[in-house]
């Protein structure tokens, strides 16, 4: 019996997504567990494994594909010796890297007819379009109901818009704006899904959010000493072998401190003001597409080594868009950390809904007033704790600032 193979929802906020790859053919073979696609959220690359097994009879939706919605047929499986039931040989959605075209969706055995692509159905004012099709649309004065989509069901998408934009008239009234000028040429990259995603978010972080900014200068000379110390004395090699980073003994230090100053592992909501019970750090990693944020849980209950080993797999598999959405998705504070690119200082936005987010930068040698009032010299850091207004007010961050630098100060309190 003919199986649809639908567009996974690979988390729980995800409505649509790019099919980035294609790991069958039609007429391969397919084991239950077996990665047969790539599919390209807004924070990674992650494989879809079939659920079932069969022959790959037919592929619906073209590798390249973007825009596709959660539970659109993308393939079908068919079994040994058994032909692909009649109405699925349209062609599949094609955008220039293949984007959905007008087709009828394939109606096999077992499942009811899909729809046929339309035009738009309108709701009263409401026409189906993509979230970037909206954008688009509205930067160059489109009106939505005026196009037809060739999404999924009708929906209007990003070639679409653009479509219209080429062909001008009433329908784009307003011109798109133009970029400036450069001498000699210029080259155009799309942006990727996960860029357009963190623009938007970004966005509306930092111009929904009333962020409000506290600094402090930290000196991380018995912190350094620490970590050389605790580095001596791992084994050479083995399970138990290790080797600490800074950024490992800082997040324990971020997370000590939110389990003392609860305050601020906290979110804001319109009804009330949700204090979490667990510390989930949130660490930002720099992958080529962009940035994402793999989570140690309950980070203040787990030792130095635990995180350390812990990070590496987690910015590991990070870079290589290997993590799960559980991995990424959630979290109660955020850490950002320059320090290796010799920053000296800087804000950053807050990741919603966590209401704080601590960027860390450079650690450097500086002229110090020492407690008999000598000057001295110290590696000296300066950390800002950026939080939203709603949630925190000043006097609980800078309470918190003050207990992380007391215990970045002072810190054997990470390892008792």
């Amino acid at each position: 019996m003919a199986i649809d193979i639908l567009m996974p929802a690979l988390s729980p906020t995800m409505t649509e997504g790019k099919l980035a790859k294609w790991n069958k053919k039609e007429g391969d073979t397919v084991s239950s567990g077996e990665v047969i696609a790539e599919i390209e959220t807004d924070k990674a690359t992650m494989e879809v494994e079939a659920v079932d097994e069969g022959i790959l009879g037919k592929i619906l939706i073209p590798e390249g594909t973007e825009g596709v919605a959660v539970n659109t047929p993308i393939a079908i499986l068919v079994e040994e010796g058994e032909a692909v039931p009649e109405g699925s040989s349209t062609a599949a959605p094609k955008t220039e890297k293949a984007e959905p075209a007008k087709a009828e969706a394939p109606a096999p055995k077992a499942a009811a007819p899909a729809p046929q692509v339309k035009a738009p159905v309108e709701k009263g004012n409401r026409v189906f379009a993509s979230p970037l099709a909206k954008r688009i649309a509205k930067d160059a004065g489109i009106d939505l109901s005026t196009l037809k989509g060739s999404g999924p069901n009708g929906r209007i998408v990003k070639k679409d818009v653009e479509a219209a934009k080429a062909g001008g008239g009433a329908s784009a009234a307003k011109s798109a704006p133009v970029a400036a000028y450069t001498p000699g040429g210029s080259t155009s990259t799309p942006h990727s899904t996960m860029r357009k995603v963190i623009a938007r978010r970004l966005t509306e972080s930092k111009t929904t959010v009333p962020h409000f900014y506290v600094s402090v200068d930290v000196q991380l000379d018995a912190l350094l000493a620490l970590r050389s110390q605790l580095n001596a004395a791992s084994p050479a090699e083995g399970p138990d072998a290790f080797k600490l980073s800074v950024n490992d003994l800082l997040i324990k230090a971020a997370a000590v401190t939110l389990r003392r100053v609860k305050g601020v592992n906290v979110s804001y909501t319109d009804e009330a003001l949700i204090e979490y019970n667990d510390v989930d750090i949130s660490v930002a990693v720099s992958i080529p597409d962009g940035l994402i944020t793999p989570i140690i849980r309950q980070a203040d209950r787990k030792s130095l080594r635990e995180i350390s080993n812990e990070m590496k797999d987690l910015a590991s598999r990070a870079r290589a868009g290997k993590l799960k959405p559980e991995e990424f998705q959630g979290g109660s504070f955020s850490i950002s950390n320059m320090g290796m690119f010799g920053v000296s200082s800087f804000s950053a936005i807050i990741n919603p809904p966590q209401a704080g987010i601590l960027a860390i930068a450079a650690g450097e040698k500086r002229a110090v007033v020492k407690a008999d009032g000598s000057l001295g010299v110290a590696t000296v850091m300066t950390v800002t704790l950026s939080v939203d207004h709603r949630a925190i007010d000043g006097a609980l961050a800078a309470k918190w600032t003050a207990g992380f630098r007391e215990v970045v100060e002072n810190p054997f309190t990470l390892v008792v």
